[in-house]
């Protein structure tokens, strides 16, 4: 009885491990002394600023801490940047059971089987009529309409009050998938909201999300006027579209051949629960290409945001096994502009365009991709349809996080129920009120390939020196015996451009030389550490001086030995 007195008095902490700050990894979680359920866990792509990096996901410190607490992870819907991240979990924190959307499960399932994760966590699929106890926590779920089938907005009733977090929604009046369940949001909202958790990815657009309906004459027009091969590019997890880019492809008697791994296991799950509806026969194979003529091709691919190992980069280079570009090619970009990826995606659209494919973007003529996200109008009218009595914006930069609290305080709320917090800010929940408490670890974790060990931030800044400055050896060989310089310093650049380069290291070679000579006659013990430092120091003092510029300087020390002849340098880095 007391141990159940202890989890009623204690408090509820709500907090984001990622997703606040950024669009992308959003992971959120409730918390108590005896549960803790995590919302989500996504993955974030990064922009052309992060060189070798494949993923970024959220710092799982806090979970791994306290792994003995969790309870469950539920999933809203099945796009990367919610369930991107679960592989990378699984394989650092014990969870016990993984509930989430029918198709969601499916692609988590093809997660875990492609990357050879063996895990005793159970997926349990859910739908809108489910109810589920998360140790103190008791999960109900509501249907809403985004750009992927099976996407859904929780309701928790916690024993200090409670909670819903929106997913990732818009309210589509004509949706290709099911009704927004509006009744029974209302119904939550009658039984009462304590905090409110909900998207903010447009909340600087006014108005109303077009439907995804409108863009179907767009994807038509488009096959109307493509005499040769269509390529069409969209998002892998954008079910919604794929479904409409193949039943307009159908009308037009064009076979439809699918090229990108995430593209084919996304298709097959949503062909599985009957969410893509195409005949086996309009499927082809990529070696089908060479014997259907142009004009009966459509090919779907993925590759929308430039990334380089995408099908859309690899055709443009000329590197694809099977697709080159040919007269009469038309190119779709179905999808709008990641923030932070337009220089790629440009990079790739004027290389297609060299090599004589006509290429199609998203715009007000030509009407090709509706955002699954609600704008302003529709946040207010979630609000309306809520009535919470705080509010705490998630999925968004600052920016939009700061303008749905505005639309919040605008729908009724005062400014101090409303929190505009960051990664790790907790906001804690007791007897109803919502109070700012303190915060845990919510670092941004940098992913190279499919590893589980990060990518440290000095190493980044270190791949960030080597594109914008450039790169410059030292070479010193040293005989420890005469404390010495066998030979003036060789200066060696990579990347470090100057319009006087030879005579720049000419320099640079002398003023070492002279220093590191200096240091070694001192009189006192030298290592090689201080030998290392000396190079560093004096020269990047001299080329910052010469050229503005901090390229990385890499001293390489060679321990010059002349008792063993056939072994005479030794290399000391």
């Amino acid at each position: 009885m007391s141990e159940f007195k202890h989890t009623l008095n204690s408090p509820v902490e709500i907090y984001a491990l990622g997703g606040l700050g950024e669009v992308g990894k959003n992971l959120y979680c409730v918390e108590n002394d005896n549960s803790l359920l995590i919302i989500d866990c996504g993955v974030m792509f990064p922009d052309s600023n992060l060189p070798g990096i494949d993923y970024i996901i959220p710092d799982f410190t806090h979970l791994r801490d306290n792994q003995n607490k969790i309870k469950a992870l539920v999933i809203t819907h099945g796009h990367e940047d919610h369930i991107g991240g679960i592989p990378f979990l699984l394989q650092q924190v014990n969870v016990p059971i993984i509930y989430a959307p029918k198709i969601a499960a499916a692609l988590i399932r093809h997660k875990l089987s492609d990357d050879k994760i063996h895990t005793d966590t159970k997926i349990i699929e859910y739908d809108e009529d489910d109810v589920f106890q998360a140790g103190d926590f008791k999960m109900e779920f509501y249907h809403v309409t985004h750009s992927i089938p099976d996407s859904f907005g929780i309701y928790i009733t916690t024993p200090q009050g409670t909670i819903v977090e929106s997913g990732d929604f818009k309210i589509d009046l004509t949706p290709v998938d099911k009704d927004f369940d509006i009744p029974k949001l209302v119904h939550f909202g009658d039984r009462g909201i304590d905090l409110l958790m909900a998207d903010s990815t447009n909340a600087e657009k006014e108005g109303y999300t077009p439907s995804e309906r409108t863009v179907i004459q767009g994807i038509q027009d488009v096959f109307s006027e493509a005499s040769g091969r269509l390529i069409i590019s969209t998002f892998s997890s954008n079910i919604c579209r794929i479904q409409q880019i193949i039943e307009t492809s159908m009308k037009f008697k064009r076979k439809i051949i699918v090229f990108g791994r995430s593209m084919e296991s996304n298709i097959e799950a949503a062909r599985e629960f009957g969410y893509i509806k195409v005949p086996d026969n309009y499927l082809c194979a990529p070696e089908d290409l060479k014997r259907l003529p142009p004009e009966e091709v459509c090919i779907l691919c993925t590759g929308t945001q430039g990334e380089p190992m995408a099908v859309l980069s690899r055709i443009a280079r000329g590197d694809h096994r099977f697709i080159h570009v040919l007269p009469g090619d038309t190119i779709v970009f179905s999808s709008s502009v990641i923030p932070g990826n337009t220089g790629p995606i440009n990079a790739v659209i004027n290389q297609l365009t060299r090599l004589g494919a006509s290429v199609i973007t998203n715009s007000v003529l030509s009407n090709l991709h509706a955002s699954g996200h609600a704008s302003k109008q529709e946040m207010r009218l979630f609000q309306k349809l809520c009535r919470p009595h705080y509010f705490m914006p998630i999925h968004g930069e600052y920016r939009m996080l700061k303008l749905h609290a505005d639309i919040g305080v605008q729908c009724g709320l005062t400014k101090d129920h409303t929190f505009v917090c960051e990664n790790g800010d907790v906001l804690t929940l007791i007897n109803h009120n919502v109070t700012r408490g303190g915060q845990v670890q919510a670092d941004a974790i940098y992913i190279d390939g499919k590893s589980t060990v990060s990518v440290s931030t000095s190493v980044m800044k270190d791949r960030n020196t080597l594109i914008n400055e450039g790169m410059v050896g030292v070479f010193l060989v040293i005989d420890p015996k005469t404390s010495r310089l066998v030979s003036v310093p060789l200066v060696e650049s990579r990347g470090f451009i100057s319009s006087n380069k030879k005579s720049l290291q000419k320099k640079a070679s002398e003023i070492i030389g002279i220093e590191v000579d200096r240091l070694m006659k001192s009189g006192r013990k030298v290592t090689y550490s201080d030998i290392k430092s000396t190079v560093k120091a004096i020269a990047s003092h001299f080329l910052y001086r010469e050229s503005h510029r901090n390229p990385m300087v890499i001293p390489v020390i060679l321990n010059y030995n002349e008792v063993s002849p056939s072994k005479k340098v030794q290399v000391n880095y």
